[in-house]
């Protein structure tokens, strides 16, 4: 039994926060969520959302129902159904992409499987996996998970350390690791490693600790927000062969308190274009367009799962200047932009999917 509903605007009184451009109207979309993780929107209305213990619901036109055919999921701590993506081309194609905690021998790790969407939502047809990271890890945490479509249409997958944090710094295996994949699973000839014996070839990057926000700015270059330990929580650009230096810097400290690694910098290893301390626990990661805030265009919206609010970053050197927050912005676990410019989120705290539009 699915104990969710849908929430039409004409249904529901309209909460106002107050931003730095006036007061913003929350409309809560849906609700009854258990442990939300990741919205798609789908062209012309509707979108999917996938709950981490391995339920994704279609909502569109006044109903909601669960999708029949997603992949089985190794539930285990952070790991589960993860985030959702509809490609550029999905009203063509009808595709999906899905990150999940994938069983292996090893215990599990984070795979992406692409599905099509029948015409009534209702189901995946012509599931399958097109990568899985190697090798398995035993532990529940750190899975990363998202994936962006490149302007190319290459795939980019965060991939946590999996709570072993050396194997972030080993390229023999993909913890702690962004990789880039052509949506067949094949490796584009141009990843930075293809080719080199004992390194994945799918590597984009790594040295990552737990990247659970990602996706383009308007330039079309990748952005992610990941977790630190206890302190420096990350914003980063991330570029293509580069070292972000996990576990060796860090702005952060062991939550025992003591020291990680070398320090907070070394030749070789990048630098975050911003970090938190004390962290905020960031998840979803979205580049604002300015369609219904021209103020905001091409600012960075990260949501906090530990302060409860949407951090708003701007400038050539990133900063953070502005904490929208609210009963609504509880656990904010992903955000997205739809394409009237409204800023989609979920509230895991609330169990619900906001949209957000200026108050008129």
């Amino acid at each position: 039994m699915i104990l969710i509903w849908f929430c039409a605007a004409s249904q529901i009184a309209a909460q106002a926060i107050e931003t730095s451009e006036g007061k913003a109207r929350l409309t809560q979309v849906v609700g009854g969520l258990d442990t939300p993780w990741a919205i798609g929107l789908l062209p012309g209305g509707g979108f999917l959302v996938t709950e981490r213990d391995g339920r994704m619901l279609h909502v569109s036109g006044g109903t909601v129902h669960k999708v029949a055919g997603v992949p089985k999921v190794h539930v285990s701590g952070q790991g589960g159904l993860l985030d959702v993506t509809i490609p550029r081309d999905f009203s063509q194609t009808r595709e999906v992409f899905l990150t999940f905690s994938k069983k292996q021998s090893g215990g599990a790790g984070t795979a992406l499987a692409i599905g099509r969407l029948s015409a009534d939502g209702k189901r995946l047809t012509n599931l399958r996996t097109v990568f899985e990271a190697a090798p398995g890890g035993s532990g529940g945490r750190h899975f990363g998970s998202r994936v962006v479509e490149a302007r190319d249409g290459t795939l980019f997958v965060t991939i946590g350390d999996r709570g072993d944090r050396p194997s972030a710094q080993d390229r023999s295996n993909h913890n702690g690791t962004i990789i880039r994949i052509n949506r067949d699973g094949s490796v584009p000839a141009d990843n930075p490693f293809a080719g080199q014996a004992g390194v994945r070839p799918e590597i984009w990057s790594y040295g990552h600790r737990n990247p659970q926000g990602a996706a383009l700015d308007l330039q079309g270059r990748l952005w992610t927000a990941e977790h630190g330990a206890k302190g420096g929580d990350e914003v980063n650009r991330v570029r293509k062969g580069a070292n972000f230096g996990w576990p060796v810097i860090s702005y952060g400290v062991h939550y025992s308190g003591r020291k990680i690694g070398e320090g907070t910098a070394k030749t070789g290893m990048e630098q975050p274009e911003f970090y938190w301390d004390p962290s905020i626990a960031p998840s979803g990661l979205m580049v604002y367009s300015g369609k219904l805030w021209p103020a905001w265009r091409g600012d960075i919206f990260v949501g906090s799962l530990k302060f409860d609010y949407i951090s708003r970053l701007e400038g050539n050197r990133v900063r953070e200047v502005e904490q929208i927050k609210g009963p609504e912005t509880e656990r904010v676990r992903d955000i997205v932009e739809a394409p009237d410019g409204s800023i989609w989120f979920i509230s895991v705290g609330q169990g619900a999917v906001y949209r957000m539009t200026p108050e008129q």
